[in-house]
């Protein structure tokens, strides 16, 4: 049985709508794990990090990091605090970026408001056009609904859908969360994952967790 290679840039043969993610990436502000892919049948999805991953300036030192097996689908943004005027000013005008135009210093900080990085899981599924904004983290095992905007972080193994994303449901018991956030499947190597997989995909976490 052939070991699946997360080297590729198209897993699947025949098919340019589909890359991993972390092998079209050159910012290294944004990092991406194993497997992770990026599915866009409108753009060139090797485009990602022009396309999909916005306001993201080197100024602000902000990162988008996700983690391995996570399925990202087309049109999925991610909002950077460039994208934040500032609330603390008197006006929400970045007079800052204008700095030629209005003899002011280059204070990003007076610009727009710094919330963070994005953190996403492992084992994340992100749904058709969702926005992801500035400063959130997404659980391992989340699902986030179509289209919906995420403003708050999301709890692992927790679906969220809508304008702004709300708690839809729990994908599973607190105990069975808690066993899959210790057995942590994504970091096993992909010839223990082939062993595993069966269990993984029929939802047979007895049997998985019993491979041990």
């Amino acid at each position: 049985m052939a070991i699946p290679d997360s080297k590729k840039i198209y897993p699947r043969e025949g098919d340019d709508t589909i890359v991993y993610l972390k092998n079209v990436i050159t910012n290294p502000n944004i990092e991406v794990g194993d497997f992770t892919f990026y599915n866009d049948f409108v753009n060139d999805p090797r485009d990602f990090e022009k396309n999909n991953v916005l306001y993201h300036y080197p100024i602000n030192h902000d990162k988008l990091k996700m983690g391995k097996f996570c399925s990202i689908a087309c049109g999925t943004k991610f909002l950077f605090n460039s994208a934040n005027h500032t609330l603390r000013s008197l006006s929400t005008y970045p007079f800052p970026i204008f700095y030629d135009e209005w003899e002011h210093g280059i204070w990003a900080d007076k610009a727009w408001d710094n919330k963070g990085d994005i953190v996403v899981g492992n084992d994340v599924w992100i749904g058709f056009e969702a926005v992801i904004l500035a400063g959130v983290k997404i659980g391992d095992g989340a699902i986030i609904g179509a289209r919906a905007v995420v403003t708050k972080d999301v709890p692992p193994y927790t679906i969220v859908g809508g304008v702004p994303a709300k708690t839809i449901r729990k994908r599973f018991s607190d105990e069975d969360i808690a066993t899959l956030m210790a057995l942590k499947w994504w970091d096993l190597p992909p010839a223990q994952i082939l062993e595993r997989i069966k269990y993984i995909q029929s939802g047979n976490l007895i049997a998985l967790k019993n491979m041990r």
